[in-house]
């Protein structure tokens, strides 16, 4: 695994997503990362699911050391400093004002290290009307209109994964290797602000320069209908999906592989813009043609013409999927108390390198001995043996 990262220091003070992201994406490409957590209880997601090792937690904190620290507490807050003083990147997702009450805001940490970039991620931003307010994922979808292009009007609840906790992690670790590119050539540490408002804001950029330049408010299916998109049932109950986008190519490769050369003769759907205007009554058209066979003959009757396609895959059907294992997108290690640990891994490789190793998230202040006395380099893990004589398997579920 090249490690492009390796030598950066990142201390992580995040909780949920978005703060504990950012840094995971740092750690996925080398750098070392430490996440202080409260003693006890640690980051809230540990324990979404019974425990203090849910699958909310794993997902956005491998690659990772854990230290138990409340800095609230004089001694807790000077090996909080000790760590502090030899980080290169400081983050957090708290709201705006709390990290000053426990001994975390900008001016204090920037004074015991000048060199220090700190990165504060908040709900709404740290100033205005809206700065206070409790953000969570749906909040800043709904808060940013990107929400309104995804809930269907005939169904109307929220769907999908946690889009915007995800994007502003992304945009936080964006952020931050533009600051610490800025430190290594003219010596300047910034601090880093963004708010999941701005990021989902920015992130539904498209529907705002049709706004500003087409008058367009954009509905869940304005895209879909321009691009041409599609799920159909097939015959076994599974699913598939089709992007047509523009190119007359692709129509007539999807009219070979229904064996139906008559569909585009019609009026409606002889042209690109007659099928985004009728794309409803193409879609009633479809439907019953798609049951006709099963999902794995037509996306051999589709790969065979060249149409876009993908079946509809549930997570589980992913792992199996051929090209999926030629990437070796999965990976897993072994954690001696916790067994097993299989993710998916970072999809940036360098130099024809895929980045396969990986460490499997944290126990709570797994780390706390091994850094007791601030930073040093990586060891073997050697807190791990010496929690197995407390902790079992079955303390974590």
């Amino acid at each position: 695994m090249i490690k492009v990262l390796d030598g950066v220091r990142v201390l992580e003070h995040g909780t949920f997503i978005t703060g504990p992201a950012a840094s995971m994406l740092l750690a996925d490409l080398g750098a070392d990362v430490v996440k202080v957590e409260l003693p006890g209880t640690g980051d809230p997601f540990r324990a979404f699911k019974g425990g203090l090792y849910s699958p909310h937690y794993q997902t956005v904190n491998r690659n990772k050391r854990s230290v138990t620290l409340n800095t609230k507490q004089p001694a807790d807050l000077a090996k909080f400093d000790a760590l502090v003083k030899d980080a290169d990147v400081y983050i957090q997702n708290f709201r705006p004002a709390f990290a000053e009450q426990i001994g975390a805001g900008f001016d204090r940490l920037h004074a015991l290290n000048p060199r220090l970039i700190y990165c504060a991620i908040s709900g709404f931003g740290a100033t205005g009307p809206a700065a206070q307010r409790p953000a969570y994922d749906s909040v800043a979808q709904a808060a940013s209109g990107f929400l309104g292009l995804l809930v269907n009007p005939g169904n109307p609840r929220v769907t999908g994964p946690a889009i915007a906790d995800l994007v502003t992690g992304f945009y936080a670790a964006y952020g931050i290797l533009g600051a610490l590119y800025e430190r290594e050539k003219r010596g300047t540490a910034r601090k880093v602000e963004l708010s999941m408002f701005e990021a989902m804001t920015h992130f539904n950029l498209d529907a705002f320069q049709h706004l500003f330049s087409a008058n367009e408010v954009m509905g869940p299916f304005s895209r879909p209908s321009v691009s041409q998109s599609y799920v159909l049932e097939c015959r076994d109950g599974l699913w598939i999906a089709l992007h047509m986008s523009s190119p007359e190519k692709f129509w007539q490769g999807l009219a070979d592989a229904m064996e139906r050369p008559d569909i585009f003769r019609d009026p409606r759907f002889a042209s690109r813009q007659g099928r985004i205007d009728h794309q409803e009554e193409l879609i009633e058209v479809l439907r019953p043609i798609f049951l006709g066979q099963e999902r794995a003959e037509w996306c051999r009757r589709l790969e065979a013409r060249d149409v876009p396609h993908s079946p509809m895959y549930t997570t589980e059907e992913v792992p199996d999927d051929p090209q999926a294992k030629h990437l070796q997108l999965f990976v897993e290690t072994e954690h001696p108390v916790v067994g097993t640990f299989r993710t998916v891994r970072s999809p940036v490789s360098f130099d024809g390198e895929r980045p396969l190793e990986v460490t499997a998230p944290p126990l709570l202040g797994e780390h706390n001995e091994e850094l007791a006395r601030g930073w040093k380099p990586r060891a073997a893990a050697p807190a791990i043996a010496l929690m197995q004589s407390h902790l079992e398997p079955g303390d974590l579920t």
